[in-house]
């Protein structure tokens, strides 16, 4: 009787702190990899050889290369999230830093974006893994605002996160083009903008 094929091993998920650190390790050496040769041409043995470990460690964690892209997706995920948690300081300060912290989220975490792409630009369900990710923002933002002001309705907070998503792309185009030098001026004027419209959809002063 023919029988079907066993499902691809997904990543192992290290338990002890050195197991932690060596996949920590090899996910930085895949990113950096990634983003210098691309998904498909970049090997397992590259990623290794990047990460000065044995290739048997990096399969022992990571059976193919695709459970290897899976994990650099999920960890921008978390760190994106991270990110926004950390918005909570700045929730209970002013108006104006919690503004300027939402800005800057998608800059600080250029440099994981970079690595993702050649994943999204490659994986055949590359358009629904964009929406996810997309859609993971969106949703991210809408929680800080209704945190920062309960009386938001959901409707309301769902259209400001499309503004403000934009905002943040241009934040992170204008710090990551020759590393923001050039750009101090329009810099503070997109700083001034989104403070002030925040200030008028969270009934709060900008400064």
């Amino acid at each position: 009787m023919k029988t079907e094929p066993p499902a691809a091993r997904t990543a192992l998920l290290p338990q002890r702190q050195h197991g932690k650190r060596r996949v920590a390790s090899l996910l930085a050496a895949a990113a950096a990899v990634f983003e210098e040769r691309g998904f498909e041409a970049a090997t397992m043995a590259e990623v290794a050889a990047r990460a000065d470990a044995p290739i048997g460690s990096l399969y022992r964690f990571f059976p193919n290369k695709e459970a290897l892209g899976d994990a650099l997706l999920q960890r921008y995920a978390e760190r994106m999230a991270q990110a926004f948690a950390n918005l909570d300081a700045a929730e209970r300060k002013s108006l104006a830093a919690f503004s300027d912290g939402l800005l800057e989220v998608m800059a600080d975490l250029h440099g994981e974006k970079l690595a993702i792409l050649p994943l999204l630009d490659t994986y055949a369900s590359a358009p629904s893994r964009r929406a996810e990710l997309y859609g993971s923002i969106l949703r991210l933002i809408v929680d800080v605002l209704r945190r920062r002001k309960p009386q938001l309705s959901p409707g309301a907070a769902a259209d400001m996160a499309v503004v403000l998503v934009q905002n943040m792309k241009s934040m992170k185009s204008l710090r990551t083009e020759t590393d923001g030098t050039d750009n101090a001026g329009a810099i503070a004027e997109l700083q001034a903008m989104t403070r002030l419209y925040l200030a008028s959809k969270l009934g709060e002063p900008g400064g």
